[in-house]
């Protein structure tokens, strides 16, 4: 028990360590108030028009920048951006004027779903041969219709960001000289994906940061995913992310509305991988009908800013069962690692942590609390096993389940 301590003691001072190096000083967390009504107005836009329902909020100085006013602004950004980037042989336009050949690595998709960690998963170049006995178990679950029913393995995605003037205007969350180096801590921590948020008013962000992420990431991991995160109003941002060397972009259905199916075809054309952003029935309906394969939903209202905790629980039941071909993600307001067991125990393949990990202590804790378990078959998540955890071989884990130390469990974690 002793010796456990002195080991957990000093994991604790080396990712304190690691944390340290990427994060010059953190922010007060302090809550922030969100609206109370949620305005029913939408926004649509495409890579040249933007349509809006309503009246345009645009803020003034001092005033929080709503979402109707952040995609104007972003509009007229794009609109400088496209003159710089005008000529053919520029290249951003080259990376988003050539269609992809042959069948490039799915990176994201294989970090979400954790392939390269799982030695049983087909998908894995590394993946062990199957004895006479599994081969034989696989094919009575085939005929019995429970093929994809098996363990499944959480993935844990850090959303790097200084400030969210959407969520929590006027707070900022952490100091960081470089995005790099904190995408790359979070990647030795064992985080599987990083978005990396380059919109520098709302976020605090920028492209370049994006490429040293790239960088970063790709020398330590070869595996892990860096993803672009944006207020993606224009087709040339698919672009930025393609040059920049990143695995994905996040789209926001209730940003691109009609034109949601356009972007996600020119990103499979270019060979850019996707993650769409929902918070509504109908949003993520819309994200299924357009055949998205990553979809992510967020507890966070982006019209009105509100939080609304158990959004993604009560839209999860709108999802394929385990193994299926979509990849589901939860996001927004997750801070405690109970949150995300109940995410995950509801059939969601990973969680989004972004303020709660950012210049915190405990993003070890978290990404810890989320990899180092199995989870039952999405199909078993009405069956009242919340509360039961699994080791990563799949057995069953005794002791308290919130992640503090009791009298009776010598090997509770510390």
């Amino acid at each position: 028990m002793a010796r456990r301590r002195i080991l957990l003691g000093q994991l604790a001072v080396a990712s304190a360590s690691l944390l340290a190096a990427a994060f010059l000083a953190p922010a007060d967390h302090s809550a922030a108030s969100c609206r109370a009504h949620r305005d029913h107005n939408t926004c649509t836009s495409t890579s040249h028009t933007h349509h809006h329902v309503g009246p345009l909020h645009v803020a003034s100085r001092g005033q929080r920048e709503d979402l109707y006013a952040a995609v104007h602004r972003k509009e007229h950004e794009m609109q400088r951006l496209n003159a710089q980037h005008a000529a053919l042989s520029d290249p951003v336009r080259m990376a988003m004027g050539y269609a992809q050949e042959g069948i490039e690595r799915k990176r994201l998709a294989a970090a979400l779903r954790r392939v390269y960690d799982d030695p049983a998963n087909s998908a894995n170049p590394n993946a062990k041969k199957k004895t006479a006995e599994e081969l034989e178990r696989e094919e009575k679950l085939l005929e019995q219709g429970l093929a994809e029913a098996t363990m499944r393995r959480g993935s844990f995605i850090v959303d790097i960001k200084r400030k969210s003037e959407l969520s929590y205007p006027g707070e900022q969350f952490a100091r960081y000289d470089d995005a790099g180096l904190v995408a790359e801590a979070m990647v030795r921590l064992g985080a599987d994906v990083v978005f990396v948020n380059v919109d520098y008013h709302s976020y605090g962000g920028d492209v370049g940061e994006l490429k040293s992420a790239v960088r970063a990431v790709r020398a330590v991991n070869d595996d892990a995913a860096v993803v672009l995160k944006d207020i993606v109003v224009d087709e040339i941002q698919l672009g930025l992310a393609k040059e920049a060397g990143a695995d994905g972009i996040v789209l926001i259905a209730g940003v691109l509305g009609p034109a949601l199916e356009n972007f996600l075809n020119l990103a499979t054309v270019i060979g850019l991988e996707t993650i769409v952003e929902c918070h509504t029935y109908n949003e993520v309906q819309a994200a299924l009908d357009a055949l998205a394969q990553n979809i992510m939903v967020n507890n966070r209202d982006r019209i009105t800013g509100e939080l609304l905790p158990d959004q993604a629980i009560k839209l999860a039941g709108m999802f394929p069962g385990s193994g299926g071909p979509i990849v589901t993600l939860a996001g927004g307001g997750v801070s405690t690692t109970d949150q995300m067991k109940k995410l995950l125990a509801v059939g969601y393949d990973g969680v989004v942590v972004g303020k709660a990990a950012m210049g915190s202590a405990r993003a070890p804790e978290f990404i810890r609390a989320v990899r180092d378990r199995t989870l039952l078959p999405a199909e078993f998540s009405q069956w009242g096993l919340d509360d039961v955890e699994f080791d990563v071989e799949g057995n069953v884990m005794s002791g308290p389940k919130k992640d503090v130390p009791g009298p009776e469990d010598e090997d509770a974690f510390l």
